[in-house]
């Protein structure tokens, strides 16, 4: 039975990581600072490798799992994603010379595919809205003989992804700032479960929030009624990269005793943060990366006076969609 990591588990994933993973820089802006009320320390995951903190949880988990059965190198390894854990664990797998298969819908962002194919995977498709995609990839694991590696259910996936918080909290202690409140871009709950697994250990009385798509905010409201509960589709925002059935056994596990309360942006705040972000920090950074920013833009909470940390979770976006972004422009 999986366990959730424990805060050691995320020093063992820095330790993995290592010399592999991007040590990302907190990006900072008066300008939005001037418009939130407040000091906003930017985590740019958009300029990790692959594009997204992913390749945190993929290279962790890969080699965990290559630790323990060196016969990976043979059997290889499969996940299922909309792209940006795709992304992640080919690269891992190319890193490590291990095979992978990736089941992806078939609507998935291009540049995503493509990107996921250069880094060595094969790449099989499915529709989201008609399959379950749980369902999809056990058949494909079985028949293959694979490692499957959940996206976010998945406890090394869980402690690489907290390793962004490590990282970050070590700038905080170093240049004595307090810290108040972390926003992130939460979809099955993995990055979010990593990052309160660091919090609760370091700075317990930080406020926690997790940022969703409206219509899609299934972890905003299981933490709000005490149980998982679903998302009556998985299709329907641009925020692909963040839409998941539902919330994480493990990270909500995590989160259910931990979680503030959980925030919703519409496509409209999303794409004005790409806009943003394009526009005043000079980074790409893909609907579903800027949830989080997003949720201060749109000031979905009243942040005036305080310190806060916001992942920006991903940068892989089709052109078509920053030109979107851009036509519409940035406001707060």
């Amino acid at each position: 039975m999986l366990k959730p990591p424990t805060y050691q588990d995320v020093l063992n994933a820095a330790r993995r990581i290592e010399g592999h993973a991007n040590k990302t820089p907190l990006l900072t802006s008066n300008i939005l600072d001037d418009l939130c009320g407040a000091r906003v320390f930017l985590k740019a995951e958009n300029l990790q490798r692959t594009g997204s903190f992913k390749f945190r949880g993929a290279m962790n988990s890969v080699s965990a799992y290559l630790e323990q059965n060196p016969d990976l190198a043979k059997s290889g390894v499969i996940a299922c994603s909309s792209g940006n854990h795709a992304q992640g664990i080919a690269e891992a797998a190319r890193l490590l010379n291990i095979p992978a298969t990736i089941i992806m819908p078939f609507n998935a962002p291009q540049i995503k595919v493509d990107r996921t194919r250069r880094s060595g995977a094969t790449v099989l498709f499915f529709d989201r809205a008609n399959e379950d995609r749980d369902v999809v990839t056990n058949a494909k694991a079985e028949e293959l003989g694979s490692v499957l590696i959940h996206p976010y259910n998945n406890p090394y996936v869980m402690a690489g992804q907290g390793t962004c918080a490590l990282e970050a909290i070590d700038f905080f202690d170093d240049n004595d700032i307090d810290l108040n409140r972390v926003f992130a871009c939460t979809g099955g709950g993995g990055l979010s479960a990593g990052i309160a697994t660091v919090l609760k250990e370091r700075l317990p009385k930080v406020k926690f929030h997790t940022v969703e798509p409206e219509g899609f905010d299934d972890y905003s409201r299981s933490l709000a009624k005490g149980q998982r509960l679903a998302n009556a589709t998985t299709v329907g925002s641009i925020c692909d990269a963040i839409i998941t059935p539902t919330p994480g056994e493990l990270s909500f596990s995590i989160l259910k005793d931990y979680a503030s309360q959980g925030l919703a942006i519409s496509d409209e705040d999303a794409l004005r943060a790409v806009a943003f972000a394009f526009n005043e920090l000079k980074v790409v950074v893909e609907p579903g990366g800027a949830a989080a920013l997003a949720s201060l833009l749109s000031k979905k909470i009243d942040i005036q006076g305080e310190t806060v940390l916001v992942t920006l979770s991903g940068g892989n976006i089709d052109p078509e969609m920053m030109q979107k972004a851009l036509s519409l422009g940035a406001s707060c």
